[in-house]
């Protein structure tokens, strides 16, 4: 006998639906109005390179530093308004420009280092008719802690190459840009080989077919239920609220890159008890004698060596396909910012605990819970309803709008898709889960090693 739905559960489906629009609607209009991480990123990388090019060997300068990153870390600095720039960005641009104007305004600024103080002075007393002043230089004392900034000032005031560039740094910051851009590239031409590989096999016919899903039981009114009144509105919305006072105490008294990501570590996990628990309800609600052997997830931990290898082959393939969405919105949109505040977080943050308390955020705690709800649950749940296709895609837009970021969305919703369909194909929920935390590890890793 067909089970009706209880009154209340449409109702509070319909309800879910309505305060979902308006959320996700304000909260897509907010996001023009957060920053995005991409001029920082550009900033970092001109520094970068800046301190890199000794040791960059020449045939792979036009890639690595361009030809002159000097030059382009002045137009960078040129492009910020000077009521936005920092006062090291100020000093930046002070030794770099041999404008007398712009230098005089950039050193307006107050220091209190007294090596800092001996370079503005210097700086202020030159002008476009005088040379660089060994005085200076020799006045002046060594920047511990900006090897840009000790570099520039070095160079500013008279020093030559021998006294100002350190081989060591240089040999560092060499390795990081390598790392930080070969790695993407290495991805792409890697991932490019497998598209390729996969559809001559598929023209051949002897592309495997995907593996069968064994959804639970549940409706999609259940699946509202589980992200829209879950995740969205008790989730994202209410949690918050709830926890604050939690993160607010813990977290007092602590210095402020530890203090946020204390407040994003305790953030993200209560924001998860809302939909964990509704669907801990769901899951009891339903027959055991109708649960597979390898359980409603399908999570399949063994072997886990071919989880790792399928979800680095996903990873890799997904890739180029995320770079060319990514690059096409900028083209046609540029930069509608946006970007998750977690990123910049972790750019600028040099304290090892908030760090950690970050990492353990990105690339544990996010991948694991997102893909229990979006491709554990909602995928194969919208599979059987309305077919693979539109499960794949419909998992995936809801993903990329959950996070809440017009600029990001495209990228997120092609990186849904390439998660969904590793799931297909696999028939397992592992894959996605290491596929997930790859992706948001290199991100991290590629964070670290350009805002070090």
């Amino acid at each position: 006998m067909k089970r009706t739905t209880p009154a209340w559960k449409i109702f509070l489906a319909f309800l879910s639906i309505f305060l979902v629009f308006f959320i996700w609607k304000k909260g897509l209009e907010d996001s023009f109005q957060r920053p995005s991480v991409t001029p920082s990123l550009s900033f970092h990388q001109q520094e970068i390179a800046l301190l890199a090019q000794p040791s960059v060997p020449s045939s792979l300068t036009p890639f690595l530093t361009g030809l002159d990153p000097k030059s382009q870390l002045v137009e960078g600095l040129r492009e910020i308004p000077f009521d936005q720039m920092s006062e090291r960005q100020r000093l930046l641009l002070a030794g770099l420009d041999t404008s007398w104007v712009k230098r005089q305004e950039a050193l307006s600024s107050v220091v209190t280092t007294q090596s800092l103080l001996t370079f503005q002075k210097v700086l202020l007393d030159r002008d476009d008719h005088k040379g660089p002043l060994n005085s200076g230089f020799n006045g002046l004392g060594r920047i511990d802690g900006d090897p840009l900034l000790d570099q520039i000032a070095c160079f500013a005031l008279g020093g030559n190459n021998d006294q100002c560039i350190s081989s060591s740094v240089s040999k560092v910051m060499a390795l990081r840009l390598m790392l930080s851009q070969g790695v993407p590239v290495i991805a792409v031409l890697f991932g490019i080989g497998l598209i390729l590989v996969s559809g001559w096999r598929f023209l051949r016919g002897s592309f495997a077919p995907w593996s069968e899903l064994t959804p639970m039981p549940l409706t999609v009114l259940d699946m509202v239920l589980l992200v829209g009144g879950g995740f969205v509105i008790l989730g994202e919305v209410a949690s918050p609220i709830l926890f604050s006072p939690i993160s607010t105490s813990l977290s007092s008294g602590l210095n402020a890159p530890l203090q946020e990501a204390v407040r994003v570590f305790i953030g993200y996990c209560g924001m998860t008890v809302p939909p964990l628990l509704i669907l801990r309800n769901q899951l009891n609600g339903l027959d055991d004698s109708d649960k597979p052997l390898n359980g409603w997830l399908q999570w399949r931990l063994n072997p886990w060596p071919s989880a790792v290898s399928n979800a680095i082959r996903g990873w890799a393939m997904v890739m180029p396909f995320v770079l060319l969405i990514s690059w096409l919105t900028i083209r046609l949109l540029g930069d509608q910012g946006g970007s998750n505040p977690l990123l910049e977080m972790v750019l600028g943050s040099r304290d090892p605990l908030a760090l950690v308390l970050l990492a353990l955020t990105t690339v544990v705690l996010a991948p694991l819970f997102e893909e229990v709800i979006f491709r554990g649950i909602l995928l194969p749940v919208f599979a059987r309803s309305f077919g693979s296709i539109i499960g794949v895609v419909s998992s995936a837009l809801i993903f990329g709008i959950a996070h809440l970021s017009v600029g990001e969305l495209p990228a997120l919703f092609v990186l849904g898709i390439g998660l969904a369909v590793l799931r297909l194909r696999t028939g397992r929920l592992l894959p996605s889960i290491c596929m997930h935390a790859l992706w948001n590890g290199i991100t991290f890793t590629n964070l670290l090693l350009l805002g070090g």
